[in-house]
């Protein structure tokens, strides 16, 4: 609140928003005080995180470290895992003054030069293969997507596969919107397995058992969905990556 005073002078604003602060947080129907921090989730918490941080960006390039951040999460590029360290007690002793602490298990330097490590930043896992760095999906997030997509394409769904799709479509286009830089081995196991559950679907329907597989592919290839207008997460992004390009696709 000192800090927003600096900068603004509505107090009336200046109350709402140390009232958003105080008013607590409810975690599966139990209220719970606010006692420091900011709401995880609240709709200006991110903006409240990136004012109170602006110190650690502007000091963090200072010293010649590549910082990244988005709200509170952040990760610091070295040359050295000596330098890791160092920027690692830098900003842990920057963190001490602004009362704040960091995560204690998910604050780790890692190594990118070593075979089959990575680190998960704003749902993406950056994982090192034998030859580059692999832009993947945090397991968490794609299971998130999964559980979506399974809660729409139950088999018993008696709604027209039409209806089913364009409910589903939403969602997938706001993840590739997101996920767009991800691996595409990544996007096509994906329309994989969301064809494979509109396929169980149609199997449900002439009173098979099981999930889609073998010779539904010919009964139902994926034109069939194509055409029905489901949204392919491997075509949105080769078209993203060939705008980026400056190509254009004909259809």
């Amino acid at each position: 609140m000192s800090l927003l005073k600096e900068d603004v002078s509505d107090g009336a604003l200046l109350t709402v928003i140390e009232r958003f602060l105080n008013a607590g947080v409810l975690e599966d129907g139990v209220w719970e005080m606010s006692e420091a921090g900011v709401p995880q989730g609240g709709v200006i918490s991110p903006l409240l995180s990136n004012l109170y941080l602006n110190e650690l960006d502007h000091l963090m390039e200072a010293e010649g470290y590549a910082m990244t951040r988005y709200a509170d999460d952040m990760v610091i590029l070295c040359r050295s895992a000596e330098e890791a360290s160092q920027a690692l007690e830098r900003v842990k002793a920057w963190m001490e003054q602004a009362r704040l602490k960091l995560h204690p298990e998910k604050t780790h330097t890692v190594d990118m030069r070593e075979v089959g490590v990575s680190f998960d930043f704003l749902g993406y896992r950056f994982y090192r293969s034998k030859r580059r760095i692999v832009p993947l999906v945090r397991p968490k997030s794609l299971q998130k997507l999964r559980e979506s997509i399974r809660q729409k394409t139950r088999r018993c769904n008696a709604h027209s596969m039409q209806t089913i799709i364009e409910r589903i479509n939403p969602s997938l286009r706001g993840w590739s919107g997101y996920f767009k830089q991800a691996y595409r081995g990544e996007h096509q196991k994906l329309d994989s397995w969301i064809r494979m559950r509109l396929r169980s679907i149609y199997r449900k329907r002439h009173r098979k058992r099981g999930r889609g597989r073998g010779s539904d592919h010919q009964r139902w290839p994926n034109r069939h969905f194509a055409e029905l207008g489901l949204f392919s997460l491997v075509t949105a992004q080769r078209e993203a990556i060939s705008l980026h390009k400056g190509v254009k696709i004909m259809h």
